[in-house]
């Protein structure tokens, strides 16, 4: 789907999601990269895992997927996160996660402080920045990375693990912002602003500040709206059956900035961003096979 080839960070945990069918690798900056890669893009996930069997098995893991494991860290005094997932008949998971884990630890090192100022894009959520170590870490990452760069804030409100000045301070680094239909009220009151309805919010949102250029709000299997300060574009999403969503909204990030590098219409991004979430949301786990055929045919059965 590519010629040109760009650098790409999932950046934040990596982990293992407690499945009832089983354990999987997971964290959205693995999910982010995984699906980054088959597009055609360089993923590349940058965390931290426990130097514990979970932590080795997760190297092993990201490797048999194609990914580098060049910047994940190694930690001896915390073990690699877990999170405990069960799923409802919709398919809609709910999350118990570990706390004190190796991924609240991130360090800023010069490796990674090289890595960010060659990333054409990073993406970086507010779960990844509940402990302060890794919120200062994720924040120097980000203010390093070039003026042109791609920074996406992809908000994930999980429990309690967010504030005000999180999502505030994640928002005025951001070049995209992207959050779900159940996030867009909340994150409007806690950054005390006024939510009527998704496109009035978006423009708020895009008022923050100058550096962000665009929101996406998704809506589960109810599509997508994409706003910038000049247009706005509304997908229906594609019906498909649904074996469980996780990792369906990292893949939707994933290709849709896939096609923000690449310039495309917010109509294109928006139908590829649907197309390859609704992909993932059939199939079981946040990093599915593609089907014979490769990724071309794999997503023309959607």
């Amino acid at each position: 789907m590519a010629t040109a080839r760009y650098a790409v960070v999932g950046l934040g945990e990596v982990l293992w999601d407690l499945l009832p069918t089983g354990k999987h690798l997971g964290g959205a900056p693995a999910n982010f990269a995984y699906i980054t890669s088959l597009l055609g893009d360089e993923g590349i996930p940058a965390s931290r895992v426990g130097a514990d069997d979970l932590g080795d098995e997760a190297l092993r893991r990201l490797m048999e997927l194609g990914l580098p494991t060049d910047f994940i860290q190694k930690d001896a005094n915390h073990p690699t996160g877990t999170v405990k997932v069960e799923v409802d008949v919709a398919g809609q998971p709910c999350f118990e996660i570990s706390e004190s884990v190796a991924w609240d630890f991130l360090e800023w090192t010069a490796p990674w402080q090289k890595l960010a100022a060659h990333a054409d894009a990073v993406c970086f959520g507010s779960l990844a920045q509940r402990a302060e170590q890794s919120r200062s870490t994720i924040c120097n990452f980000v203010n390093a990375t070039r003026s042109q760069a791609v920074r996406i804030f992809d908000v994930n409100l999980r429990q309690r693990f967010f504030s005000a000045r999180i999502l505030s301070d994640s928002v005025k680094l951001a070049t995209i912002v992207k959050l779900n239909h159940e996030e867009l009220p909340r994150i409007m009151q806690w950054l005390s602003l006024e939510h009527r309805d998704e496109e009035s919010s978006a423009r708020r949102l895009l008022a923050l500040n100058d550096k962000v250029q665009m929101v996406c709000v998704t809506r589960a299997n109810g599509g997508s709206l994409l706003a910038t300060a000049d247009d706005c574009n509304s997908h229906p999403g594609f019906r498909v059956k649904v074996v469980d969503t996780v990792g369906a909204g990292d893949a939707f990030t994933a290709a849709l900035v896939h096609e923000f590098l690449r310039g495309a219409s917010l109509e294109r991004m928006n139908e590829v961003a649907n197309r390859v979430g609704a992909w993932v949301a059939s199939e079981a786990g946040a990093m599915p096979a593609l089907k014979p055929g490769g990724l071309e045919k794999t997503l023309a059965a959607i």
